[in-house]
């Protein structure tokens, strides 16, 4: 069962919330044996031995939630994910200990040959609170004072869940909404990729970039990451004109840009400031999850300071 993204719903009352959490979603079985798998139904449970590791006595049960790995202060970080989510035998890559993960159960699904998915979200989630042996997450009232304190915690956001909704699985329903923590930030523009499909022959993202000063002075051009979201056509065509007047034959970046991002890109002079909003900096100081809101000729490319 997936949210529609939102805001925190009028009819507070009959909606909880939980942490939105930045990991893997996951479905896990336990019986005899325990099975992971992913949204796709792809098998996980050779990558992540650590969910093999639960014990819930006397129990048999299917439970909805999710993957994460924690960074040093506690907050869940999907950078840290990546490199355990493609790898099958973590063990023999010393990653079990530099990069642990845990699993954050959310919904009881079935428990000992009854399918829970038509009872309410309220009677399933307490259910799952007193099972044995789990670390579940809890639950907080639908406030904005909720929402505001997984903002100074650095946290992605919370989702907000009828207290008498089903479960309704491969659905995207309206009875789960995910309220995003989203901050903004202004970014200069250093080039762009063409492209794809119904953007064809047209920008498909742009590469962003901040000043960041240097220990002897001055100031250096910094990639932060690419947008392809938040454009209307017409923004796109707008964009396109004035990309192409500014192209240059080199990168306007201090350093080499990855491989995989530098291919197929056109280059511009550092001249347009945009805005963007984004959800949080990854430790290689990338934007995470941004999109573009628009220019602001108002601001000074070199007054964009990382």
């Amino acid at each position: 069962m997936l949210a529609v993204p939102g805001t925190l719903p009028a009819d507070a009352s009959h909606y909880a919330l939980e942490v939105k959490w930045d990991g893997i979603r996951a479905i896990v079985y336990i019986d005899q044996t325990i099975r992971v798998t992913g949204r796709k139904g792809t098998d996980f449970t050779s990558r992540y031995p650590e969910i093999s590791a639960l014990r819930v006595p006397g129990h048999e049960l299917i439970l909805d939630g999710e993957v994460v790995a924690l960074d040093a202060d506690g907050r869940p970080s999907f950078e840290l994910l990546q490199r355990r989510m493609h790898i099958t035998d973590p063990a023999a890559h010393g990653l079990l200990t530099l990069v642990p993960v845990r699993y954050m159960p959310f919904d009881l699904l079935y428990l000992d040959g009854e399918n829970l998915m038509r009872l309410p979200y309220s009677a399933r989630r307490e259910l799952l609170e007193e099972l044995p042996g789990l670390d579940v997450p809890p639950t907080f009232p639908c406030d904005p004072d909720v929402v505001a304190a997984t903002r100074a915690q650095g946290l992605e956001g919370v989702v907000a869940k009828r207290l008498d909704s089903p479960y309704r699985p491969g659905l995207r329903t309206p009875w789960w909404i995910k309220v995003k923590n989203l901050r903004e930030t202004e970014v200069v523009v250093g080039g762009w990729r063409p492209g794809k499909g119904r953007r064809e022959g047209g920008v498909g993202s742009l590469l962003l970039g901040m000043y960041a000063g240097l220990p002897e002075g001055g100031a250096e051009f910094v990639f932060v990451g690419h947008v392809g979201t938040g454009f209307s056509d017409a923004a796109l065509d707008e964009l396109y004109r004035m990309l192409r007047a500014r192209e240059v034959p080199r990168s306007p970046y201090s350093q080499p840009l990855p491989r995989e991002i530098a291919r197929n890109a056109h280059w511009v002079r550092p001249e347009l400031v945009g805005e963007v909003t984004f959800t949080m900096w990854t430790e290689e100081r990338r934007l995470r999850h941004p999109a573009w809101r628009g220019l602001r000729p108002d601001k000074i490319p070199a007054e964009v300071r990382l």
